[in-house]
């Protein structure tokens, strides 16, 4: 079977139920999905300070388990336009698997969130990519097959680079319908073609 890992970090909350329905489109591709998350890097007087969401139940994340797993769902939230600092210290962690080429040929896939419609998501997303390319892997986003991200009905997030949401300047915006609707996509995406070249390796083998 499949074995998807959808690893994220989130802030407020909002990363973490995008991540949720990203696991939930892996399993309906009838892969395995765990969803973990990174470490948090600030203190807890800190988190609290600034009404972080403390009670997130997925377990921390370890760089040394990724290579247990056919697919990487990434989900951090966008600062200044980037990707969060506790998910970027986390992949900083990876260099001892860099060098053992240990992810060469796992896909990779990225999902973010911004505070405004226009607040980095797609630079975030893009920014993330070169991080899978030098470990080899073979990144996947969110295709216009899902026509979802097309319509201007209402505000949403979703580009062809990953699934996203949008938080609202004070984080009050959950996920909507069409957002969940578009992490689940790609969850299964992702799920479908990584089943795919574990195939074709096979077959080569």
């Amino acid at each position: 079977m499949t074995k998807v890992l959808v690893l994220y970090y989130s802030a407020y909350g909002h990363i973490e139920t995008m991540a949720y329905a990203v696991a939930e489109g892996a399993r309906s591709a009838s892969a395995e999905a765990v969803v973990k998350r990174a470490p948090e890097t600030v203190s807890d007087d800190r988190a609290k300070a600034h009404h972080f969401k403390m009670d997130q139940a997925a377990a921390l994340a370890t760089a040394d388990e990724l290579p247990d797993y056919d697919a990487i769902i990434v989900g951090t939230g966008t600062r200044f336009g980037t990707v969060a600092s506790q998910m970027r210290s986390f992949w900083e962690h990876t260099g001892g698997l860099w060098m053992a080429g240990k992810l060469v040929g796992k896909i990779g896939s990225a999902f973010t969130s911004s505070g405004t419609q226009h607040g980095g998501q797609e630079s975030t997303l893009l920014g993330f990519i070169p991080t899978f390319l030098h470990h080899g892997m073979v990144v996947v986003g969110l295709p216009y097959s899902f026509s979802g991200q097309t319509g201007v009905e209402e505000v949403k997030g979703g580009s062809p680079y990953g699934a996203s949401t949008i938080a609202g300047g004070d984080g009050s915006r959950q996920p909507s319908a069409i957002e969940l609707e578009a992490a689940r996509f790609q969850g299964a995406h992702v799920a479908a073609i990584a089943a795919k070249l574990g195939r074709s390796e096979a077959e080569l083998l």
